[in-house]
């Protein structure tokens, strides 16, 4: 038998906690869930997309932001995606213009604590975002890429699958092209066998 949160906050109170706060937190529902950090594989997969991504829709009208834009969506959820791609001017929620409601791309780097989460119930809530065309999870211990696009009809989306070095992920409408090779840039992938190795 589930019981309720011993506490919950609206969102003004969570607004209010979040930005006097030094670590980033999600809220939904009237919870708010601590963000942990990730590994080093992480944040080097995160810098490789924010710049060359960046590089690739310079002169589009789109930019990249990094993984402190807070981004709101309809379900309630607010979070922050790994990477988020705008094209235009930005809307944000309010007068501080520190939550955005209007991503066009969205990026996220799989862990195996969040995988499962960024897979089904964070892409449902990011689906309710009318702006948003690409949901791209890319994989942190293999070279995979998988690119999900909105269709015409908005409750359908196509996923692509990408696995080799030389091969472009397109974003924003095709304005922008990433290479694998560039996205994983300075990632070393651990041995397939490595867990059965004994340590040294």
């Amino acid at each position: 038998m589930s019981t309720a949160p011993a506490c919950t906050y609206s969102v003004e109170e969570y607004l209010a906690l979040e930005r006097q706060s030094e670590t980033r937190h999600q809220y939904y529902r009237g919870e708010i869930f601590a963000m942990t950090g990730g590994s080093f594989q992480h944040a080097t997969i995160i810098s490789n997309l924010v710049f060359r991504a960046r590089s690739a829709l310079r002169d589009s009208g789109c930019q990249a932001l990094p993984s402190d834009m807070r981004v709101k969506c309809p379900s309630g959820l607010y979070t922050y995606p790994d990477v988020v791609v705008i094209c235009g001017d930005p809307q944000l929620e309010d007068s501080y213009r520190d939550t955005l409601v209007n991503p066009l791309v969205i990026f996220e780097v799989l862990s195996p604590s969040t995988e499962a989460y960024d897979r089904s119930k964070k892409f449902e809530s990011y689906r309710g975002i009318e702006s948003l065309r690409e949901y791209v999870l890319v994989a942190q211990d293999q070279m995979h890429v998988e690119h999900f696009v909105r269709q015409r009809d908005a409750n359908h989306w196509d996923m692509h699958i990408l696995r080799r070095a030389e091969e472009e992920l397109s974003i924003s409408n095709g304005q922008g092209r990433l290479k694998l090779s560039e996205i994983y840039e300075n990632v070393e992938f651990a041995p397939a066998n490595a867990d059965s190795q004994p340590a040294n």
